[in-house]
C-alpha cells in the first residue's frame, strides 16, 4: 500500500509534517475504534466490565502480546508506560550500601531520575557509564560498558534502542555477557515493540519493558513489564489493592499483584490484539523496511547541511526508523518551536550532555517530502537566524 494510502489510516493532523513517532506514536483509525469501543462498553456498563470480564480480556489481550514479543503471557503484565514499569523494578530491587547499578550515558533521562532516586536513597550508586561515540562497532560498545564493572555491581540498566540518539544496542550479547559475570539484568525496550524485531526468549533479560503505544501503534498509556518467572515474587506493585491475598486468586499472584489495583481505565491495554492485526494486515515489516531506507538515506544529507557527523554507521546494526542529527544550536527549545509555529514540523531537539540532537522519525505515512521540508525550512534558518551555528 501506498504512503498515501496508509497516511489516511492515521488521526494525525495533515497541516503537521510529523517527524516524531518517537515520542508518543500514532494509533491508526481502527486501533482508536477498537479503543473507543471499550470505552463505551465499559461507560455501559463498568460493574461487568471492571469486576466481571476485565481480566478475562486482559488475559486475551496478553496471550496476543506474549506471541508477537515470544514469551509466557503470565509473565508479562501491562503498565501505563516504561517509567512506571522501572519504577517498579528500582524501588524493589534490594540495593545495599555502596552497591551499583551499570548503565550508560546514553538512557532515557526519566528513568536516568529514576535510577538515581532509588540508588541515593539505598546509599547505592547509579553508574553513568560513558559510551564512546560516534559508534563503531558493538564489540567496540561492549568493551567500553563494561568498563563500568566492578566489584561492587549488581545488576545491569540499558536500552535496547536509545531515545535521544535513537541507537540501537546489542543487549543480548550485553545480557549474556552480564549473566556470566552473575549480574541481573534489565532492559529499557521502550522504541522496540513494532519497530525492530523483538524475542524476549531470545534476549533472556530478566526484566524486560516495552511500549506498545509508541511503534506499536495502540493509543497512549499502553506498555508491558516482562519478569522471568523465577523473580517475579520480588517485585511488588507499586499499589497495593485488592490483588493482594486475593479473594479471587489466580494461578500467579504476580498477575494478582499488578493487573489488580482498583478502578482504572484499561481500555487502552485492550486495543493490543487489534493494533497487532493493523500490523499484519499492512505487512509491517516491508512498512518498517521501507521506513528505515527513507531514514538512512537522509542522514548524512542532514548531517553535511550542519556541519556535523552521524552518530554511527548507517546501517540498520545501529539505526532503525529514527536518526539523530548533531547540531551546534545554541538554544534547542527556541529551535523546536520555530520549527513547529513557523514551519508546521513536529520534531524534538534535545540536549543530552552537552550536545545537542535533533531526532528525525519516519513511519508508514512519511515520505521524502516530508523530509525535504525539514531540510529546507532548516536552510533557511541557519541563513537568516543564528540558532544553528555550521
Amino acid at each position: 500500500m501506498s504512503t498515501n494510502n496508509l497516511k489516511s489510516q492515521f488521526l494525525l493532523n495533515p497541516d503537521i509534517t510529523y517527524l516524531n513517532f518517537g515520542s508518543f506514536g500514532a494509533c491508526p483509525k481502527p486501533v482508536f475504534e477498537e479503543y473507543q469501543k471499550y470505552q463505551l462498553e465499559l461507560e455501559t456498563e463498568p460493574v461487568q466490565f471492571i469486576a466481571v470480564n476485565g481480566l478475562e480480556y486482559l488475559k486475551k489481550s496478553r496471550e496476543a502480546l506474549a506471541q508477537y514479543v515470544n514469551c509466557n503471557a503470565d509473565d508479562i503484565v501491562y503498565v501505563t508506560n516504561p517509567s512506571y514499569a522501572v519504577n517498579i523494578v528500582a524501588k524493589n530491587f534490594k540495593l545495599n550500601p555502596g552497591d551499583e547499578i551499570l548503565s550508560t550515558n546514553l538512557e532515557y533521562g526519566a528513568l536516568d531520575r529514576t535510577w538515581n532516586y532509588y540508588c541515593k536513597k539505598a546509599g547505592a550508586k547509579y553508574v553513568q557509564q560513558p559510551i564512546s561515540l560516534p559508534l563503531v562497532s558493538d564489540e567496540k560498545f561492549i568493551e567500553d560498558f563494561f568498563k563500568g564493572l566492578t566489584a561492587k555491581t549488581k545488576a545491569i540498566f540499558i536500552s535496547q534502542i536509545t531515545s535521544t540518539t535513537a541507537l540501537i544496542f546489542p543487549v543480548k550479547e550485553v545480557c549474556e555477557i552480564a549473566k556470566s559475570k552473575g549480574l541481573f539484568t534489565i532492559v529499557d525496550g521502550a522504541h522496540v515493540p513494532g519497530h525492530i524485531p523483538l524475542n524476549l526468549a531470545e534476549i533472556k533479560a530478566d526484566v524486560y519493558t516495552g511500549a506498545c503505544h509508541k511503534w506499536m501503534c495502540t493509543p497512549k498509556g499502553c506498555s508491558f513489564l516482562y519478569i522471568k518467572k523465577e523473580y517475579q515474587h520480588l517485585f511488588d506493585p507499586l499499589v497495593v489493592s485488592w490483588g493482594y491475598e486475593s479473594e479471587h486468586p489466580s494461578n500467579s499472584q504476580f498477575l494478582d499483584y499488578h493487573q489488580t489495583q482498583g478502578t482504572r481505565d484499561f481500555s487502552a491495554f485492550l486495543s493490543v490484539p487489534k493494533a497487532i492485526q493493523f500490523l499484519k494486515e499492512y505487512n509491517w515489516p516491508e512498512v518498517a523496511k521501507e521506513s528505515r531506507k527513507l531514514a538512512h538515506s537522509n542522514y548524512l544529507r542532514f548531517c553535511d547541511l550542519m556541519g556535523t557527523k552521524p552518530l554511527s554507521p548507517i546501517s540498520d546494526e545501529f539505526l532503525g526508523q529514527m536518526c539523530s542529527i548533531p547540531i551546534n544550536c545554541s538554544a534547542p527549545e527556541k529551535l523546536q518551536r520555530l520549527l513547529f509555529e513557523k514551519y508546521k514540523i513536529e520534531i524534538p531537539v534535545m540536549e543530552k550532555d552537552g550536545s545537542v540532537l535533533m531526532r528525525y522519525s519516519i513511519n508508514a505515512y512519511n515520505s521524502q517530502e516530508d523530509l525535504d521540508k525539514l531540510y529546507s525550512a532548516i536552510r533557511k534558518i541557519i541563513s537568516e537566524t543564528d540558532l544553528i551555528q555550521v
